[in-house]
């Protein structure tokens, strides 16, 4: 299960960014310059990485809401160009995207979301032949599904 002792979970808020989530092992973060189709902003990324499943979360701040939605459909966009990825399943508001996707032996589980001036990434990338069956996928759902922009 995703409780078993592989996962140790704990509670992780932002940094400078208002979120929190839950990660299965101790995360280590970096922030660097990216380019969102046009967008210069700084990206913060906090990940951890389980039985060759990395578990991300990164966090834009852009400078009006306006590019909020332009910098949410860059994200998703950018990571399946990464993975060489072919859509599985999505959903589409304009604050939300989720994705299920799968490329190049790998399996992409994402959560975008944009809240106010902030755009969240919260993704589980693995292989798919581990990601897509327990205990990992549940693993991946629990971390998903425990995002809370603040």
């Amino acid at each position: 299960m995703g409780c078993s002792p592989k996962f140790d979970w704990r509670e992780v808020r932002g940094a400078g960014a208002p979120y929190k989530i839950s990660l299965p092992a101790k995360p280590a973060s970096h922030a660097r310059a990216v380019n969102l189709d046009g967008l210069q902003v700084t990206m913060t990324m906090t990940a951890a990485e389980v039985d060759h499943i990395t578990f991300a979360v990164g966090a834009i701040e852009v400078a009006d809401e306006a590019q909020a939605h332009k910098a949410l459909q860059a994200m998703r966009t950018a990571l399946l160009r990464n993975i060489e990825g072919t859509v599985k399943r999505e959903v589409v508001t304009p604050q939300m995207i989720d994705i299920e996707a799968s490329g190049a032996s790998r399996m992409l589980l994402g959560h975008f979301v944009a809240k106010g001036k902030f755009v969240y990434q919260v993704v589980a990338l693995g292989p798919e032949s581990t990601l897509s069956q327990p205990p990992s996928r549940e693993a991946a759902d629990i971390f998903l599904t425990s995002f809370n922009p603040d």
